[in-house]
């Protein structure tokens, strides 16, 4: 048990128990939504979710700026996602924001300046914040927004009244959703004619969204999508899912509604493995009609980004087909369901597996796609060593996976990733682009993006990027958001948001080798010496045969003082320069001193 000073932030859905009673499911998914859209912001300003409550949660900041910031983020995102909602079901936060001596316990805070944070909440506006007076003073001065002094106020159990300050942002621009990846082999996709449930008018709204969302589906590379033709035949007649599945071999169906009332549209779809009646997914849109057009393109973006990712997941946790002959897409698949575990044994088995499916099929070009994946993941785990050969097989495998499907945005993503390590900046800069313009809807695309920003430099664009991506695509692991997000904020010398994503990393991959070091040399920066030779000593006990030398040879920055400042962070650290290196590091020596 310690005590430290923190910033703390406390946060509440306004009338969430009302909401809760009209639809309590509607609510509860609306709300986990909300809070994952909004972590990377947390994140970036270097806080901690401290616990999340049924309506709420509380965080922790090391700095009262970086969490007045963050909340003023925050809320102006929650604005802008609430903009497309009708009244009765957008969502309001209110946050309570103080600053003082905390008592830490494990991973919980406590005491009166937490119990401030709590009630500053309860008289914040929905959509905004109340903050303490003291906490205010000493962020004011670094604030680009204007709050309201909002007099001295009694609290329950607090002795002293407190004085706040409150903010509420004015208005939010809309933004535009996107979505997602994926080439055509055994799971068949069906999108049956949404139902119309306003006035037959309104028929050709329905009969465009099923439309379009084949098109945003088709673009995938990971299953295929039947054509209008198969599925518009079943418009309006009263047949089961299962009987129309058959009819047509499909895998998987999709079916939905559009309801009709004013100027608003609402559209639910669901996902459906028709075999077994199983609902894998289901989602809800309220929109105001707005630009019409434009409002049907973010519902079908929305939607194709739902759909791809559980299709995919759905195919990877599939049992095993009951089958003698093995094919190379049962193979690839098998391969599949262990990458998604993420553990170091898992991806040895991936990887074989991945080698049987090509050796079935050579041209398998997904196949190609994931084992170049996992190639470049296990040397930044520091799982393989980074040799010439590795990395030569690796790039032939994402050129081998673009020739044989010129048409994949994660074929093209792979080889850009592979080219950014590389160190070579236009082919992957090339190759980033050609995969976001082959399907906007992909945001693994725009992430890798974000790295071809990132290795040349250019940190601002690269956070941007990566955050966006860690918002809509943080559950797929093909691409460590956490661990980029973290090297980002490093080289713009943000070293509480680099320690915000590398624990995040390290609590999916707790030995993840770049997380590691990339915390060791944020502590480090920061001062935080003794605590930089702790994650120095997790850091070499999980990997002895270290050295800042051979570690930086997988590096190639563009710029010389990123290799420089990383370099610096690390051995102030206490990482060895070399396996010769005998010197007392810098850290230790203060330490001791």
């Amino acid at each position: 048990m310690e005590r430290r000073l923190a910033a703390i932030v406390c946060a509440d859905v306004a009338g969430y128990s009302r909401m809760m009673g009209s639809d309590e499911a509607g609510t509860h998914a609306a709300f986990k939504a909300h809070r994952s859209a909004i972590h990377p912001i947390i994140l970036n300003h270097g806080g901690r979710v401290v616990k999340n409550t049924g309506d709420g949660f509380l965080l922790e900041f090391p700095s009262i700026v970086g969490a007045t910031e963050a909340a003023i983020a925050m809320q102006t995102l929650m604005a802008e996602r609430n903009d497309h909602l009708p009244a009765d079901r957008a969502m309001q936060f209110r946050l309570g924001i103080h600053m003082g001596d905390v008592i830490a316990d494990e991973d919980e805070v406590f005491g009166d300046d937490v119990n401030i944070a709590v009630r500053l909440e309860s008289v914040a506006s929905p959509g905004g914040f109340a903050i303490s007076a003291k906490a205010y003073k000493e962020a004011s001065k670094h604030l680009t927004v204007p709050l309201v002094d909002g007099g001295n106020h009694r609290f329950k159990n607090i002795k002293d009244p407190v004085g706040i300050w409150t903010w509420t942002p004015e208005g939010a621009t809309t933004r535009v959703p996107e979505a997602k990846e994926a080439l055509s082999r055994t799971a068949i996709v069906g999108v049956l004619p949404f139902a119309n449930l306003s006035d037959a008018q309104d028929e050709y709204f329905s009969d465009g969204l099923t439309e379009d969302l084949i098109h945003a589906l088709s673009l995938q590379s990971f299953y295929r999508v039947l054509s209008r033709n198969s599925t518009f035949a079943f418009k309006g007649k009263n047949a089961s899912t299962r009987l129309i599945a058959r009819e047509i071999d499909a895998t998987y169906l999709i079916q939905g509604s559009v309801r009709r009332a004013g100027a608003k549209i609402r559209v639910t779809a669901e996902l459906i493995a028709p075999e077994t009646g199983e609902q894998l997914w289901t989602g809800r849109y309220d929109r105001d009609i707005g630009d019409f057009f434009a409002m049907q393109d973010e519902i079908t973006t929305s939607l194709s980004a739902a759909i791809a990712t559980e299709i995919v997941r759905a195919e990877a946790s599939a049992p095993a087909r009951l089958t003698t002959d093995v094919t190379a897409w049962d193979r690839f698949l098998k391969g599949l369901s262990h990458y998604y575990r993420q553990t170091k044994e898992d991806l040895d088995a991936a990887i074989d597996l991945f080698k049987e499916a090509i050796a079935l099929d050579p041209k398998l070009s997904i196949a190609h796609a994931y084992l170049a994946t996992i190639q470049i993941q296990s040397i930044q785990f520091g799982w393989i060593k980074g040799t010439r050969e590795l990395w030569a097989e690796a790039m032939n495998l994402a050129e081998n996976s673009v020739r044989l499907d010129p048409r994949s945005s994660f074929a093209f993503s792979v080889l850009s990733w592979a080219h950014a390590m590389e160190g070579h900046y236009e082919a992957a800069m090339d190759a980033a682009k050609r995969a976001v313009a082959l399907n906007p809807y992909d945001m693994g695309a725009r992430g890798v993006l974000g790295i071809c920003h990132f290795v040349i430099g250019e940190h601002r664009q690269a956070i941007e990027l990566f955050s966006m991506a860690a918002q809509r695509d943080n559950s797929d692991p093909r691409y460590q958001w956490a661990a980029l997000n973290a090297f980002s904020h490093y080289l713009v010398g943000q070293y509480d948001a680099t320690l915000s994503w590398a624990r995040e990393q390290l609590y999916v991959n707790p030995n993840h080798l770049q997380a590691l070091a990339i915390r060791a040399a944020a502590l480090a920066q920061s001062g935080r010496t003794g605590e930089a030779i702790e994650a120095t000593s997790v850091l070499m006990g999980n990997y002895p045969t270290l050295n800042v030398d051979r570690h930086l040879r997988n590096f190639h920055w563009k710029r010389p003082e990123d290799l420089a400042h990383y370099r610096e962070g690390l051995l102030k650290a206490g990482v060895p320069v070399s396996k010769l290196t005998l010197v007392q590091s810098d850290v230790k020596r203060a330490a001791e001193s």
